[in-house]
């Protein structure tokens, strides 16, 4: 017979993503949010369950007869009590997706129950992740971040937002060609076109990083905001970009944060805040991630629905 804490623990099978805020090392938001799931889980914890018991009273209601008198009560089995037993789990494993450094912050991965097993799929998958990195012109570090030692400064002036998405364009141009050539593909035939409708042309296995989309979104000197879709990142090589762009244009720049917005389906719509790692919204949130799946699923077979063309007429193939 199953519990309610085993009933919910069942619930908790899937993946789920939350924000991670910059200055938080990657696990502690993973230790705090398994606390919080064992918190939860263990609360639904069946009642104490009662026993009847005998008890004797003495009676003093007549002085010349004294004798006792047998009352019939409900109590609690002390023996079956959560602070005897103890808690009925005692430990959620809760997996980790694609990492987020400490000064980064954005939409992190967890997968709990059968969604660790999920979190590898989501490794392999050429699924983009979207980032926004805030920089500044003028500086330079020794390890790209604000935080770092300080190396070197220039000027910024002669800089255009002109001649910034020139630099821009020029490093995903060579990206791009980067990624054909990671892909493994003759980019003359039928497969590679058909892989690129679908959005399936990308580095096969493991590659170094690649950047498949790079835009200006704010320009206003010293400080810019660039958009970034990426594969095989890490939050380092991003500011070594921006550290780069500033060389490329004559001057210095460095990365003041890391943003991630969006990693495969997730998105920054879909992170729960820290108010939010409990274990009733960490449910609702896998609830919510199998219902889109089953949606998008749902439209891709309607897309690949085969359909017969005759005399004008479309009649689909079970007609």
């Amino acid at each position: 017979m199953s519990t309610p804490a085993i009933r919910m623990f069942r619930r908790l099978e899937g993946l789920f993503c939350v924000y991670k805020p910059a200055g938080v090392p990657w696990k502690m938001v993973r230790d705090t949010i398994e606390t919080n799931l064992l918190k939860g889980v263990n609360a639904k914890s069946q009642p104490v369950p009662h026993e009847v018991r005998f008890l004797t009273s003495s009676s003093c209601e007549n002085e010349a007869s004294k004798g006792l008198t047998v009352s019939v009560v409900s109590l609690p089995a002390l023996s079956a009590h959560p602070l005897v037993t103890g808690p009925e789990f005692h430990h959620i494993r809760v997996g980790a997706g694609h990492r987020l450094d400490v000064s980064s912050s954005g939409v992190f991965v967890l997968g709990v129950g059968n969604g660790n097993r999920v979190l590898n799929d989501l490794y392999n998958t050429r699924t983009t992740r979207d980032y926004t990195l805030e920089c500044e012109f003028g500086t330079a570090t020794h390890d790209f971040s604000h935080t770092g030692r300080v190396v070197e400064r220039s000027t910024y002036d002669h800089i255009t937002q002109d001649k910034l998405e020139r630099v821009t364009a020029m490093l995903e141009g060579a990206n791009q060609k980067a990624m054909r050539l990671y892909s493994n593909v003759d980019m003359s035939s039928q497969e590679a076109y058909e892989m690129a409708v679908q959005g399936l042309l990308g580095p096969d296995g493991k590659s170094a990083p690649i950047l498949t989309g790079l835009r200006c979104i704010y320009f206003h000197p010293p400080r810019f905001t660039l958009e970034v879709q990426c594969l095989n990142e890490t939050q380092k090589y991003l500011r070594k970009i921006v550290h780069e762009i500033g060389l490329e244009l004559r001057s210095t720049a460095v990365c003041k944060g890391v943003r991630r917005t969006r990693d495969g389906h997730f998105t920054l719509q879909d992170a729960l805040t820290r108010q939010h790692w409990t274990a009733a919204d960490v449910m609702q949130a896998i609830y919510n991630y199998h219902s889109s799946k089953k949606k998008r699923k749902h439209l891709h077979l309607l897309m690949e629905k085969p359909s017969i063309e005759t005399s004008g007429e479309k009649l689909t193939a079970t007609e």
